[in-house]
C-alpha cells in the first residue's frame, strides 16, 4: 500500500467538499434574505425549516453509519457512499441555489424537499469519507499527518468560497441584474469542481485490506450500542456539538457583520482569505507541535487563543479593521488545532469502542461528525436568521435603516455566545476524555494481542 499517495489522495478530496460546505453554511442565509428577499413571515418559516430538517437529518446519520458499515463491495464499504452521496448532493446544491420564480407557500415546499434530499445525501458521502481514515492507519502521529492534510484542503476550500463566492457571486448579479443567478451559477461551478476532486480520493485511495478481524454486520441494537456504550465517543460528540454551535454562528455573521457593521462588504473576501490562510499555516505546523505537546496541552493553547480572539473582537471599535484584523488571526489560529483535534478524538473512539465492546464501528463512530455539523450548523444558522429578522436586517432598505443597538446585539450573537458554547466543549473534554496517547497505545496492544487488528498489514 502506498501511504504516501494515500494520504494526498484522501485530503484531495475535501477541497470540493468544503467549498460546497461552506456555500450552504456560511451563504445560505445570506442568499435567502438578500437575493431572494424573503419576506419576514417566509423567512421564519425558512429557518424553522433548516432547523427542524437538519436536526430530523441528524438523528438518521447513525442509521447512514450503520449502512456503511455493513457494506461489503469489491470497491469497499466505503468508496459506494462516496461516490453515490457526492453525485446526489451536487445536483441538490445547485437545486438549493435555484428558485425557479417560486414564492410563497410554492418556494416553502420546493426548499423543505430540497433541503432534506441535500442532507441526507450529504451525509452518505460525509460519513463514507471520514470514516475511512482511521482504517488508513492505526498509528496516532501517521493519523494526525492524514488529518492535518486533509483539513490544510479543507481550509483551501472554505478559503476559495470566502474569498470567491460574494465576489463571484456579486459581479454575475451585476452583469446579469440577478443576485440569484449569481448564486445558482457560482453553485454549478462549484459542485462540478466538487467531483473532480472526490474522484481524485475514489480513485487514488487503496484502502489496506486484512488489517481489521472480519465481524458480524451490526444492527440497530448494535448501533445504539455503539454509540451509547462508547462514553469516550458520547464526551466527543457533546464537545465538538458545543464549539461548532459557536464556531459556525460567528462565521454566518460574517457578511451581516462586514456590511452592516463595518460598512464594506468587499473587504470580507480579503479578511476571510487571510484568517483561512492563518488557519492553513496552523495546520501545516500542527505536526510539529505535537512532536513537543500532548494534545491536552495543544487544546488548551488553542482555546486560550480563541478566548483572547473573541475578547479582542468584541472589544474593537467596529470599524477598526487592524484590531479587528488581529482578532481574526488569533481566533482562528487557535480553531484549527481545535478541529483537527476533534477530528482525531473521534479516530481514536474507534479502537476504544473495539477494545470496549468487542466491534469496530468506524462509519457508526463518524456518522456523529456529520450529526454533530447539522446540529451546530442548524442551530448557528437560525440564531443568524433570527438575529436578522429581530435587528431589521432582513427588511432594511439600506446599511443606515440597521440601528446601532441593532449591530451590538448582532455583535453579542456573533462573539459572545458563540464563545459561551465554545468553552463549555472545553470543560466537557477536560473532564471527561481520558484517551491520551498512552492509554491509545495500550488499547491498540491489546487489540493486536486479541487479533482483532493486524498492524502489519497496514505497513505492506
Amino acid at each position: 500500500m502506498n501511504k504516501k499517495r494515500n494520504n494526498i489522495t484522501f485530503g484531495l478530496g475535501t477541497i470540493g467538499r468544503d467549498m460546497v460546505y461552506s456555500l450552504v453554511s456560511m451563504y445560505l442565509a445570506f442568499y435567502l434574505t438578500e437575493a431572494l428577499d424573503l419576506s419576514d413571515s417566509i423567512a421564519w418559516i425558512i429557518s424553522t425549516i433548516i432547523l427542524a430538517a437538519r436536526i430530523f437529518d441528524a438523528v438518521n446519520d447513525p442509521i447512514m453509519g450503520v449502512i456503511v458499515d455493513n457494506t461489503k463491495s469489491k470497491w469497499g464499504k466505503f468508496k459506494p457512499w462516496i461516490t453515490g452521496g457526492v453525485l446526489a448532493s451536487a445536483v441538490l446544491t445547485v437545486l438549493m441555489f435555484s428558485n425557479f420564480n417560486l414564492s410563497g407557500t410554492q418556494y416553502v415546499i420546493y426548499f423543505a424537499v430540497v433541503y432534506v434530499l441535500w442532507g441526507i445525501s450529504w451525509t452518505a458521502n460525509d460519513i463514507a469519507y471520514w470514516s475511512m481514515l482511521p482504517a488508513l492507519s492505526t498509528d496516532q502521529k501517521s493519523r494526525e499527518k492524514i488529518g492535518a492534510f486533509a483539513r490544510i484542503c479543507a481550509n483551501i476550500g472554505l478559503a476559495a468560497a470566502v474569498v470567491g463566492v460574494p465576489m463571484v457571486t456579486e459581479a454575475i448579479g451585476e452583469r446579469t441584474g440577478s443576485l440569484a443567478k449569481g448564486y445558482n451559477i457560482v453553485a454549478i461551478a462549484i459542485v462540478i469542481f466538487m467531483i473532480i476532486m472526490q474522484f481524485v480520493t475514489i480513485i487514488g485511495v487503496k484502502e489496506p485490506k486484512n488489517v481489521y478481524k472480519q465481524e458480524k454486520a451490526t444492527t440497530l441494537k448494535g448501533m445504539v450500542k455503539a454509540i451509547f456504550k462508547n462514553d469516550q465517543l458520547l464526551y466527543v460528540a457533546i464537545s465538538m456539538s458545543l464549539f461548532m454551535i459557536g464556531y459556525v454562528t460567528t462565521t454566518g455573521f460574517g457578511l451581516y457583520f462586514f456590511k452592516y457593521a463595518y460598512g464594506n462588504v468587499d473587504v470580507y473576501p480579503i479578511f476571510g482569505g487571510i484568517v483561512i490562510v492563518t488557519q492553513i499555516i496552523a495546520l501545516a505546523f500542527f505536526p510539529l507541535f505535537s512532536k513537543k505537546y500532548n494534545r491536552k496541552q495543544l487544546y488548551k493553547f488553542g482555546t486560550i487563543l480563541v478566548v483572547i480572539g473573541y475578547v479582542i473582537f468584541f472589544v474593537s471599535p467596529m470599524t477598526n479593521l487592524y484590531f479587528i484584523g488581529a482578532a481574526g488571526l488569533i481566533l482562528f489560529f487557535g480553531q484549527a488545532f481545535i478541529q483537527l483535534l476533534m477530528l482525531m478524538f473521534l479516530a481514536d473512539s474507534v479502537e476504544y469502542g473495539q477494545w470496549k465492546l468487542g466491534k469496530r464501528n468506524e462509519s457508526i463512530t463518524f456518522a456523529l461528525q456529520p450529526f454533530i455539523n447539522k446540529i451546530g450548523g442548524a442551530l448557528a444558522n437560525f440564531i443568524v436568521l433570527a438575529t436578522a429578522i429581530i435587528i431589521g436586517i432582513n427588511s432594511a432598505e439600506t446599511v443606515e435603516d440597521v440601528s446601532m443597538q441593532g449591530l451590538w446585539i448582532m455583535k453579542v450573537a456573533m462573539l459572545i455566545i458563540p464563545l459561551i458554547f465554545i468553552l463549555a466543549g472545553y470543560a466537557v473534554y477536560r473532564a471527561k476524555f481520558k484517551i491520551d496517547e498512552e492509554m491509545f497505545d495500550k488499547i491498540v496492544k491489546e487489540l493486536e494481542e486479541r487479533g482483532d487488528i493486524n498492524k502489519d498489514a497496514i505497513e505492506e
